[in-house]
């Protein structure tokens, strides 16, 4: 579930967000739920599809639209006009004369360049087209099956490998939907996301660096209970039950297999007992002898990083271990160093924040290349000769983020990123290069090349308007508190209503999440606030935000001080948020709300039960984890440990013991096929509410998962503004312009 300690003093009004100062001019228009949800024209004008060339000489190529007409251009990083590549309309004549069907495009389809000469296209068919881009023509490569799900293809772009419910299959050119397995029972599944994707598991697949072989995670839930999942969609309603283990009991168990593309035989690693342990962070060495796996004990305080041979899954060696008295959390595969295939950088919180760690193949510390009190956010990769690793990550501030190089001989780390903000990088075939892509508070975003040895801008591909420079916005600070131990430091986002009176009493809604792996104050756009809360804001409110201890970005020191006992410091800092806002003079102490999703529905809950009665005059609870005992294994007994080694902190979190202390309006909301927080969470709420005599608003929507997406997204955001209105009242705005410069 989705579901950097550093401390700053910074002033008091720190980093105003106010419109640009041609906005000077009356700002009539107001956002709308739809504004905020469904209108892409008010998100920040982005490049599609922006990307270096393979193998080019620091070439990048875009869609961009002319003459109303995508076409692919390049360019390259050290400057000169853009060439044109090839037009929408050429490149689907040059596919159907290969063979494609006709299609009727909408938008440019996805390219994936294999080489500065060439690059794939994947039709809605599944057939895989080459465009050679000299001659203008395009070439059917392979195909496989419809319905394929997790597609990837092989570094060289000539095989691909994708899943078909259970089983795992692989394509090439000439020898296209071959079985790599053959798994007749539903619950043992090939070629997927395994450990329900925690510990920077994305995707079940792994290809060699040469596409000669394939890593693949085979996961056996058979001896995970069922749940029962139900679709209303047919009559009558369908179960499809789902294998979900949950914290304390049977987790599944995983092995790695190694299929041989030419032999088309497999062999796997032989990763050994307990068979109840987290594979995690594959990696292959660059000339594909050996794969690396950081190896989790279910406790998640015992790493041992192994390298494995290939060909025969034996265990090559241990290289080193890690352990903590509360976690170890790997969340990055090694990255081997260029033209040093002996050296490979890590990544480790080892010593309370995200570093990098230059080994040699023996399992030897050759050097720590970057520490202090700030965390590594992103290894971005390498210079060609393997002389200089370049990252991002939020030394200069807990809520900006840079992009830096450091040599791997030593030395202290180089800023190549511009002014303070948020900076995000990818970097070119040579490391000459970045795309920086740019935002803060007052800037939507900006894309430049900047050169990584002076840190220069090459050229800027991109200035984005301010896509609501004609709304009536309010005005959005920064600010710094402390938590509840009176020594840490909290950062938090607060926004004002347009044509804010200093004299008046505004209600406030508290937006709250305060769980592992997120962050939501941070200078970039729109302080990281979204246009939702600039809707509530030209309604009337004031809108606040407060990271609190256990929330993502901020280290260990940081993120641990909840361990054992969730809900609980998270709860303690809030209450530091709600006494701020409380004292400003123009903040309605009666009348303070508060909304979340996910954790920030459980964190929603735990501040109407178990803060002092009174705090809050209403909630909006989404998603909510009510008993963690019910949550997933790996997420939660990392952060609880199991419920039979810490009964205490369960139950002390267990938010069906606090029912009775609900005084004021909750409205509930779940997802009936939510497969992360499972519907029982809220339902067993509410049938302890009814049980107690408790009153609860409720409500669902049927055949939504985790999220509420698409168009009842709409549908969701105006049930809940309508619920905060209603028990909040805020006056209505007044009219002209905004006075919140």
């Amino acid at each position: 579930m989705s579901l950097t300690f550093r401390r700053l003093a910074l002033p008091a009004l720190l980093l105003t967000l106010t419109a640009a100062p041609t906005a000077l001019r009356a700002q009539q228009q107001l956002l709308t739920v739809e504004d905020a949800f469904r209108n892409p024209a008010l998100s920040p004008a982005n490049l599609k599809q922006l990307a270096w060339i393979p193998g080019s000489k620091d070439e990048f190529s875009f869609v961009r639209s002319e003459n109303g007409q995508d076409e692919l251009v390049r360019g390259r990083a050290a400057g000169g006009p853009l060439q044109p590549v090839v037009s929408m309309a050429n490149l689907y004549q040059a596919l159907q004369a290969a063979g494609a069907p006709t299609l009727k495009a909408a938008a440019f389809p996805q390219v994936q360049w294999t080489g500065p000469d060439a690059f794939l296209v994947t039709m809605p068919s599944r057939e895989v087209f080459r465009y050679a881009v000299a001659e203008g023509k395009a070439t059917k490569l392979l195909g496989y099956q419809a319905g394929a799900d997790n597609v990837d293809f092989d570094p060289t772009k000539t095989r691909v490998a994708y899943t078909k419910e259970q089983n795992l299959f692989v394509s090439l050119p000439g020898k296209e939907n071959v079985a790599v397995t053959s798994e007749a029972n539903p619950a043992i599944v090939n070629g997927q996301a395994a450990h329900r994707s925690e510990f920077g598991i994305t995707k079940g697949t792994f290809w060699s660096p040469k596409g000669a072989k394939l890593a693949y995670y085979r996961m056996d839930q058979t001896m995970v209970t069922d749940y029962p999942l139900v679709s209303v969609a047919p009559t009558p309603a369908q179960a499809e039950p789902i294998k979900y283990p949950m914290a304390g009991d049977k987790s599944h168990e995983v092995t790695v297999g190694v299929y041989d593309v030419a032999s088309g035989k497999t062999v796997f690693l032989q990763t050994g007992e307990p068979k109840e342990q987290y594979l995690t962070n594959i990696s292959w060495s660059p000339d594909e002898k050996s794969i690396y796996i950081a190896v989790l004990n279910r406790d998640q305080n015992h790493m041992w990083l192994r390298q494995y041979e290939a060909a025969t899954g034996a265990l090559v060696k241990t290289m080193f271990e890690e352990t903590d008295t509360e976690f170890v959390e790997p969340l990055h595969p090694l990255s081997f160093v260029p033209g040093h295939a002996d050296q490979f950088v890590y990544q480790s919180e080892r010593d309370g924040y995200n570093h990098l760690y230059l080994y040699n193949t023996s399992g030897k510390l050759m050097r720590q290349l970057t520490s202090g009190p700030w965390l590594v956010t992103d290894l971005l990769g390498f210079d060609e000769k393997g002389k200089t690793a370049y990252y991002a990550s939020n030394q200069d501030g807990t809520i900006q983020r840079g992009l830096y190089a450091v040599s791997l001989s030593g030395g202290k780390p180089r800023k190549v990123s511009g002014p303070a903000g948020t900076h995000t990088g990818t970097l070119s075939p040579s490391g000459e290069a970045l795309l920086d892509s740019y935002s803060s508070q007052t800037t939507p975003r900006t894309i430049s090349v900047v050169g990584t040895k002076d840190g220069k801008m090459r050229q800027q591909l991109l200035n984005a308007p301010n896509p609501i420079s004609n709304y009536r916005l309010g005005q959005t600070k920064l600010q710094t508190l402390k938590a509840a131990d009176g020594q840490t430091d909290l950062y938090a986002r607060i926004i004002t209503p347009p044509g804010f009176d200093p004299n008046k009493k505004y209600p406030a809604v508290v937006y709250v999440y305060g769980g592992p792996h997120v962050q939501l104050v941070t200078d970039s756009w729109l302080g990281g606030g979204n246009l939702w809360m600039q809707m509530m804001a030209e309604k009337g409110y004031v809108v606040f935000t407060v990271d609190s201890r256990g929330s993502g970005n901020r280290g260990l020191p940081f993120e641990q001080a909840t361990f054992r006992q969730l809900g609980t410091q998270e709860l303690a800092d809030q209450l530091k948020g709600v006494d701020y806002l409380k004292s400003l003079p123009y903040v309605d102490a009666s009348r303070i709300g508060v909304h979340g999703w996910s954790f920030g529905g459980f964190m929603t809950t735990t501040m109407l039960t178990r803060a002092p009665e009174g705090t809050f005059k209403v909630g909006v609870a989404g998603g909510p984890v009510i008993d963690w005992r019910m949550y997933e294994v790996m997420y939660t007994e990392r952060y609880m440990d199991t419920p039979q080694q810490n009964p205490e902190g369960y139950q002390k979190a267990n938010l069906l013991g606090y029912v009775q202390n609900l005084k004021a309006p909750l409205l509930m909301i779940h997802g009936t096929v939510d497969d992360v927080v499972v519907w029982q969470h809220s339902l067993d709420y509410l049938k302890n509410a009814v049980d107690k005599g408790v009153q609860l608003d409720y409500f669902v929507y049927p055949g939504h998962p985790h999220n509420v997406g698409g168009k009842d997204r709409v549908h969701l955001y105006t049930k809940i503004t309508n619920y905060l209105d209603q028990y909040l009242k805020p006056e209505a705005p007044a009219t002209g312009a905004s006075s919140g410069q």
